[in-house]
């Protein structure tokens, strides 16, 4: 194993057993939010369409920028892939260890204004989510958590709140959208027997409602990419939760291909109890 590994593999604990650096890093956040609320409050996002036709916004770019030069002077030695930045995206399939950033996910709950985004920042290693950082810049809220690290819920005033999601007896609460449910996820919930409630979200506040503890289950069964998931993986981990593809085998990062294959998303208290019929 060359030196370059071995480092690598130690990130995710040098950061978690450093008060100062995790601080840092947090902080990292507020200021990313930060720019984004700013732009948030102007009229003009100034919009632009990427190559893949999907919108791209200031607070995108301003987030992107705020969190590629803060990461360079907190952890120089780990690369970092941004979807805002394409010729990055190579880094994840070259090194073990890599940050992945989505600089605002759910730009189109942004330019709608409907305060469900998020700036989500993840640490990958071994092609896995092992520390994660979420924050809602509209509700000053930000998650931090990982399978090393119990997931919490940080205010800006400070307050920090441990999660440790709860089930509802008799009831499943099912990640997903009312108004555009698939074919293949409409067949999944009609799988799941007993009562069913729809839990709504945008972003990757659908992963973090899992960690919360105020849905059970996540079937995402349509595209994404792995920026859109990895922090939010990371906090579901914290709490004992699991991310896994159609096959139960547990998502992973830095593939050929940046698009996340189906995944379903369990609270802990879900894991293959009362499962849908497939």
């Amino acid at each position: 194993m060359n030196l370059r590994t071995d480092i690598d593999m130690l990130q995710s604990s040098r950061i978690t057993d450093s008060h100062e650096l995790l601080s840092s890093i947090a902080g990292l956040m507020w200021e990313a939010s930060d720019v984004i609320m700013a732009v948030y409050q102007q009229d003009d996002f100034g919009e632009t369409v990427k190559s893949d036709k999907s919108p791209v916004t200031e607070a995108d770019l301003a987030g992107h920028h705020v969190l590629i030069h803060g990461l360079a002077l907190l952890t120089p030695e780990i690369p970092v892939v941004s979807e805002e930045d394409a010729e990055s995206v190579t880094i994840g399939r070259e090194r073990s260890c890599y940050w992945l950033i989505d600089p605002l996910d759910g730009t189109k709950e942004f330019i709608n204004r409907n305060d469900e985004f998020t700036c989500n920042l993840a640490l990958i290693e071994n092609h896995r989510p092992t520390l994660g950082f979420v924050s809602i810049p509209a509700q000053e809220l930000l998650y931090i958590g990982g399978p090393g690290y119990h997931s919490n819920r940080i205010h800006r005033s400070g307050q920090t709140v441990s999660l440790f999601p709860e089930s509802q007896p008799g009831l499943t609460r099912v990640v997903a959208s009312k108004s555009h449910l698939n074919d293949e996820t409409r067949a999944f919930i009609d799988g799941i027997p007993g009562k069913i409630e729809l839990v709504q979200a945008g972003s990757s506040l659908k992963l973090v409602k899992i960690a919360e503890g105020l849905a059970d289950i996540y079937p995402r069964l349509g595209p994404t990419c792995e920026w859109d998931t990895a922090a939010a993986h990371a906090v579901v981990l914290g709490v004992g939760g699991t991310v896994t593809d159609l096959n139960d085998a547990e998502l992973v990062y830095g593939k050929d291909n940046i698009l996340n294959p189906f995944f379903v998303v369990r609270a802990p208290h879900y894991q293959h109890s009362s499962i849908e019929n497939q």
